[in-house]
This record gives C-alpha cells, sequence and structure tokens, in this order.
C-alpha cells in the first residue's frame, strides 16, 4: 500500500519473513545438494579428501557465476530482474530431477580435471540460479522495504546454508536413499521458484517517466575491493585447506569433510550481526588463537586426534568469523550489494582454487596450510592485550624498527636453540620449552602486526614446520589428487605412510622380500595366500585391489597369475618404479598393474577370471563406501570363479566395518570367516607328512601390524578347508539391525566407534 501523503511505498507487515523464508529454503537446498552429489558420485569416484576438495571448487566458481549473474541484473528495475529471473529458474529446472550424469570414468582421465566437469554439468544449471537468489532478494528487500537495511539476511541465509549441510549426513542421508533424497531436493526447488515468484509480487512497479536508477552511492575505490577478495581469499581457502590437513595429518574421520564448511558458513552468520561487542573480542582473543593452536596444529601429533580435530575447527572458525566480520564493517551501501558479494565469491573462488587446484601441484605437502595461516594472522585486526604493551611498543620510527628487530633476532636464537639443543641446554622438552618462549614474545607482539607475525612465523617453522621442509628436500614425499604419501628411512626398514596412516614396510638386506605389518604371514590375507596351492592348485589367479609398497607379491609363486589394481599413479611409482620399495621388482617383475577405479575396472574383467581377490583399498582411514556395497559386492562375485575367495581388509581406527562385511554377506549369500590378527604372536606355515602346509602359533619375530581380515567365499567347502589349516579363523557373526549398503542408501553413523562404544573393540 502507498502513503499518499508522502508519497511512500509502506511494506507489507508479512514481508520480511517472506523474503527470510525464500532465502533460508534456497540457502538450505543450496548447501544440502553438496553433500548430497558427492554421495551420489562415490560409486564412481571414491572417497578421497580431493573429491570434496573438486566438488567445492565447483560450488564456489557456481556462485561465483551466480553472484555475477545477480550483480549483472542490477542494471535493469527490479520488475524486470525478477521476470528474468523467474525464467532462468524455469530453464534450470530442465536438469530435474537432481542426479549425477551418467557416464563412466575413462581409465586414462586425470580426475582433477573430469571430477569437476562431472559436477558442474550434473548440477551446473540448477546451482547457478539458486545461488543467485541470495543477493538478488536481499536488493529486492531494500527496495520494497522502502531502504532497509538487507545485510542482515545474508546470516539468515547463511544459518539455512549450515543447516542444509548438517541435516544432509544426520537427517537426509540416514531416513533416505539417493533417488528419494533427489526427489526431495526436486520439490524443494518448486517451493524457492514459488517463494521467489511471492517476493516478486512486493516489488514496487516503476512510475512512468522515471529513470531506472542501479546506483546513488559512491563506488568503493579498487582497494577497498581488493581487501575484500583478500578477506575472502583467506577464509575460503583455509576452508579446504584445513579440511585436507586434518584428514591428512591428524584423523581421517568421516564426515570431517563437511564439518569445516559448516563452521565456514556459520561464521557469516555470526560476522553480519551488528553486535559491537563482536570486532572486540575478536581483535584480541582470535590472533592470540592463531599463535597458540596454529603452531600445534602444524605439529600434527595423532595421540589426541579428535582433540586435534577440534582445535582444527576451532581456528577455522574464529579466523573465519575475524575476516568476515571485518568485510562486513567495511561493507558498501546496499545499492552496491550485489557487487559487494561478487568481490566476496571472487575472493572464495581463488583461495578455493589456491587450496584445491594449485597446491597439490606446487607442494608435496599440506604447506597451503601453514602460509594461510601467516596470512590470517596478517589479517585478523589486532589490539594490545594491555595497556602496559602498547607502550612498550611506544617511540618514533627509528625506534620501533629497532625494537623490530631486536624481537626478530631474539625469535630467531630461541628457535634455533629449539631445534639444535646445544649441549641439552633446555633438556628433552626443547622443542616445546623454545615454543612457550617464541609464544611468549607473541603474545606480547599483539597489536603489532610485524613482530607478531614474526612470532607466528617462528612458532609455525619450530613446532613441526622444519621437519617438513627437512622431509621435501630428502624428497622423501609425494602428493597427489588422493593424498600425500611419505616414505620414510630407518637403519634396518623403510616405510610408507599415507597422511597418518602407515601403508607398508620393507625390511632392508636379507628380509627385504619378507612380508610385514598388516600382510604377515599370520594375517588374514598371509594365511589365504599360502593356502592358494592347497585350494586352487600351482596355476592360482590372484587379483589385488589397492598396491601399496607391494608387499603382497612376494606371495607370488611360479605358475600363479598376478594382477594388480590401483587408483593412484603416485602408488605405482613409490611401489614399483622410484626404487624406494622393491617388492615387485624382486617378487614380480612383470605383473600387470591395472590404474583406475578397481571397481569400474572389475566390472569390466573377465567373468570367473580369479580365484583369489584381495580388497585393501583404504585411502588413509577413509571409508571405501563405494567398496562395500551390494552392488561392489556383486562386482566382486562377477570377477571371481565361483569356488573363488574374497579377503576383505577391514581394520579402521574409527570404524566399525565388520557389521556392512556381514550384512552384504548375508545379502549375497556369501559364507564368512574372520581372523583378527595380533602382532605379539605369529602363525607360520610349515609343511606337514603329506605335502601339504599347516599354520602353527609361536613369538612373533617379524613388524606385523594389528589387522582385520574377513573371508567370504560362495563355496561351503572352501571356506571350510581354509579354516581348517589353523591359524585363528572365525565366523563372521551377524549384528542384527544392519543393512547391507548400496549405491542408492549407506550411512557411516551406525558404525562410528565413536558414536557407539558396543563397537569399540569390534
Amino acid at each position: 500500500m502507498t502513503d499518499e501523503a508522502e508519497g511512500r511505498i509502506q511494506p507489507p507487515s508479512h514481508l520480511p519473513w517472506l523474503f527470510v523464508a525464500a532465502i533460508l529454503t534456497g540457502s538450505f537446498l543450496l548447501f544440502l545438494v553438496q553433500p548430497m552429489l558427492a554421495r551420489m558420485a562415490l560409486p564412481k569416484l571414491g572417497g578421497a579428501p580431493a573429491v570434496w576438495n573438486s566438488a567445492m571448487l565447483v560450488y564456489q566458481a557456481l556462485l561465483l557465476g551466480g553472484y555475477a549473474y545477480a550483480h549483472w541484473l542490477g542494471r535493469v528495475p527490479p520488475r524486470m530482474q525478477a521476470t528474468i529471473h523467474l525464467c532462468v529458474l524455469a530453464v534450470a529446472a530442465f536438469w530435474l530431477p537432481i542426479g549425477l550424469m551418467q557416464m563412466e570414468l575413462p581409465a586414462d582421465a586425470e580426475p582433477a580435471i573430469w571430477v569437476p566437469w562431472l559436477f558442474g554439468a550434473s548440477i551446473g544449471p540448477l546451482f547457478f540460479a539458486i545461488s543467485a537468489q541470495a543477493p538478488l532478494l536481499q536488493r529486492w528487500y531494500s527496495v520494497a522495504s522502502g531502504g532497509r537495511d538487507p545485510y542482515a539476511l545474508y546470516a539468515a541465509s547463511n544459518i539455512g546454508s549450515f543447516g542444509g549441510l548438517i541435516a544432509y549426513p544426520l537427517l537426509v542421508e540416514p531416513g533416505l536413499a539417493l533417488q528419494g533424497q533427489s526427489w526431495l531436493w526436486s520439490a524443494g526447488y518448486v517451493v524457492v521458484m514459488l517463494l521467489i515468484a511471492g517476493c516478486a509480487t512486493m516489488l514496487p512497479r516503476k512510475t512512468a517517466g522515471t529513470p531506472h536508477v542501479a546506483h546513488v552511492s559512491e563506488a568503493p575505490a579498487r582497494r577497498r575491493v581488493l581487501h575484500w577478495v583478500v578477506l575472502a581469499f583467506v577464509p575460503s581457502g583455509l576452508m579446504l585447506a584445513t579440511t585436507t590437513f586434518l584428514t591428512t595429518d591428524i584423523v581421517a574421520v568421516p564426515m570431517l569433510w563437511v564439518l569445516p564448511l559448516g563452521l565456514y558458513l556459520l561464521s557469516f552468520s555470526v560476522a553480519f550481526s551488528d553486535s559491537p561487542q563482536i570486532p572486540a573480542l575478536l581483535a584480541k582473543f582470535v590472533p592470540v588463537t592463531i599463535l597458540l593452536f596454529g603452531a600445534t596444529m602444524i605439529a600434527g601429533h595423532q595421540k589426541l586426534a579428535y582433540m586435534n580435530a577440534l582445535i582444527g575447527l576451532l581456528l577455522l572458525f574464529l579466523v573465519s568469523v575475524s575476516c568476515h566480520a571485518r568485510m562486513y564493517q567495511l561493507r558498501p551501501a546496499p545499492d552496491r550489494l550485489t557487487g559487494f558479494y561478487l568481490a566476496m565469491s571472487v575472493g572464495g573462488v581463488l583461495g578455493g582454487v589456491f587450496s584445491g587446484l594449485l597446491a597439490p601441484i606446487l607442494f608435496d605437502w599440506t604447506y597451503e596450510y601453514p602460509l594461510l595461516i601467516l596470512a590470517a594472522g596478517a589479517l585478523v585486526p589486532q589490539v594490545f592485550l594491555l595497556p602496559a604493551i602498547g607502550r612498550l611498543w611506544a617511540g618514533d620510527a627509528q625506534l620501533q624498527r629497532i625494537k623490530f628487530l631486536a624481537a626478530c633476532l631474539l625469535i630467531v636464537l630461541i628457535v634455533w636453540i629449539g631445534i639444535a639443543n646445544p649441549g641439552g641446554l633446555l633438556g628433552e622438552m626443547h622443542e616445546q620449552i623454545a615454543f612457550l618462549m617464541v609464544a611468549a614474545i607473541g603474545l606480547f607482539a599483539v597489536g603489532k602486526r610485524a613482530p607478531y607475525l614474526a612470532a607466528l612465523a617462528g612458532a609455525l617453522f619450530l613446532f613441526g614446520g622444519y621437519r617438513s621442509i627437512d622431509l621435501s628436500l630428502a624428497d622423501a614425499r609425494t602428493r597427489s589428487y588422493f593424498g600425500v604419501y611419505t616414505v620414510t628411512d630407518y637403519p634396518d626398514e623403510r616405510t610408507l605412510a599415507h597422511g597418518t596412516t602407515l601403508h607398508g614396510i620393507q625390511l632392508k638386506g636379507g628380509k627385504s622380500r619378507q612380508p610385514t605389518t598388516y600382510y604377515v604371514a599370520g594375517s588374514g590375507v598371509g594365511q589365504a595366500m599360502l593356502a592358494l596351492p592347497e585350494l586352487y592348485g600351482p596355476a592360482a589367479r590372484v587379483g589385488v585391489v589397492g598396491l601399496g609398497t607391494g608387499t603382497l607379491a612376494c606371495y607370488a609363486r611360479t605358475g600363479q597369475q598376478w594382477h594388480f589394481y590401483e587408483i593412484d599413479p603416485a602408488v605405482v611409482s613409490i611401489a614399483r618404479d622410484s626404487g624406494r620399495f622393491t617388492f615387485v621388482p624382486q617378487c614380480l617383475p612383470r605383473a600387470p598393474i591395472v590404474i583406475g577405479d578397481a571397481r569400474l575396472r572389475l566390472a569390466e574383467a573377465q567373468p570367473g577370471g580369479m580365484d583369489l581377490l584381495a580388497l585393501d583399498a583404504f585411502s588413509s582411514d577413509a571409508v571405501p563406501m563405494h567398496l562395500l556395497t551390494r552392488e561392489a559386492f556383486a562386482t566382486y562375485a562377477h570377477a571371481l570363479a565361483p569356488k573363488g575367495l574374497l579377503l576383505v581388509h577391514i581394520s579402521n581406527r574409527f570404524m566399525a566395518l565388520a557389521p556392512i562385511v556381514s550384512a552384504a554377506a548375508r545379502d549375497g549369500g556369501w559364507q564368512a570367516a574372520r581372523l583378527s590378527y595380533e602382532p605379539d604372536l605369529e602363525f607360520v606355515a610349515e609343511p606337514t607328512r603329506d605335502g601339504k602346509t599347516a599354520v602353527k602359533q609361536q613369538e612373533s619375530t617379524d613388524l606385523g601390524s594389528a589387522s582385520e581380515w574377513i573371508a567370504l567365499t560362495r563355496d561351503r567347502a572352501t571356506l571350510a578347508r581354509l579354516v581348517a589349516r589353523g591359524g585363528g579363523w572365525r565366523g563372521l557373526k551377524i549384528y542384527p539391525g544392519f543393512t547391507p549398503w548400496t549405491d542408492d542408501y549407506g550411512s557411516v553413523l551406525p558404525v562410528m566407534r565413536a558414536l557407539h562404544p558396543s563397537l569399540q573393540d569390534d
């Protein structure tokens, strides 16, 4: 309605709630689709952290496109904006119901390129259309309400985004199969269209003869726009870097990848509030947190894995709130709103490109994490912790330079003493003591940017940074799309770690052919390999999913046919070509190694072409969900002979996978037995009088690791013969209430040890 006396439009009382509902619903859908599509992609792409990072890059790029489109629409009158946007939403609806394109990943495809293309082609138009609604509706609200400040609606937008992201693993995934999830999202899309149409009816009609004016306030300076971009760059890059760092060097807990994005989104809701206390509190608290916890994270200790993960997430949240709050302080007038969000989106995309694309190419470790911690220290607002500290740094420019140089020299000296510990000056805890000394200098420097950064850099270098540089200079690390691999030399052995998980040990000298770790003779797979001649004769056909260091190759015997399946070419290079590990060159130099996703390659294999298939394709401790579904087990049955044997490695620090394999075994008609190997005892194969071999128990003399293996076969007699050889096999128990994972439905919540104490020892 209008107030004729004043000629102003009076907004309806329900106006704010209509816009809030539209923004919340749209943002909820926007971020519900992200984990949903990643789940749909599991059977094709697997569960490596880099897959999630690639998905995030696509989402950020599409968000940038949506914001740029919303900014461009500002050139036309509001009613015409609404007409154009509703048409865009209608065209994008042709991509409903939402889902992943039906095409296979080529064996020689580059995942860093192919994965983003697949995601973009599958949901690009829908995501683009929905992503534009937040800045558009905020501008429409300002117009429809007579010029009210719309920025608070952005906080509502991010609450909706956070809700969609968290609702997926907690409610949607456990409750609905993928097809149901797709239809739910599609119905939500229709609701958003209706809400946006309702908001469009609130827009004032242009008065005849009055030209449309896009902007009335002064345009921001280029320096200010660049400042917005940088302030958005650091939290976005740190969000992806935190995801990679936590899952690579701290703990590879499933669903952990969702939490950094959720906290990143939640930071906008806190930062884009009008509370005057928030900036003052952040200026003191955040620099201290970065100084103390940033260096602690770089140390990469796994003894308190969950605690370190919480520290990393807290650090990300506080840095994001601080940077975004500073952006909010520097925001322009409402008529420049879309340009502000466009600059924010540009910074977000650049941060994602740096952490998701450039860093894996430029660095052999997650160096992007400490670099972004340093950048955060350079950007977050700071004030002196106490007035007396401010007086300590007072003085003219010349005196301040002298104080800065003195602080830098002192930091360098302490770092050197902390690393070298000359004469045992600081005792066994030399690094920790030196870190506390550097941190103390940093605390006195909070509020003075340059010396604070010097202290932060010294702490990062001292508490783990120099070790990482040493490993890089020694060419001990390899980084690929699927993770970071570290080769470490010791006097008697060489090890390979994928993130924090040990993936193989090779002894030096005359024991270089001896299987170790999860693959010793007493392990489930070791016993199965030793039983091959008895079960399948001298020409047994063997397949191994997951190459690792190639340890299993040394079980091969003359006449047997072996095939390895490995998704990461970097692992093939380490195991076969680099000379660092010699299991494959010594024992199976001509073994075929099929590069690509094993599930897809096995589906193409000759039916019944294997007698034994060993499944050991873990990405650090991440759950290979797409390799444990009903459809995956059907693929293994296709590749195995009727009496063939499937060995599944289920060792995992955070997930109890036995219930899932047990449910799949019941569902698929498999006979199953389980073997839990402990390294304090070993089972040794000894010949018997009839020419066969028996497994006997004795004190362990090898480098075995505790391991859990499950043997499955469709032939009851084959399993009975394996179990009869001894070694500790026991029947795989039934877990009531568990159903098989499928490509269409599966949730990790029921098998997380932290959530289910009854599964701690399973």
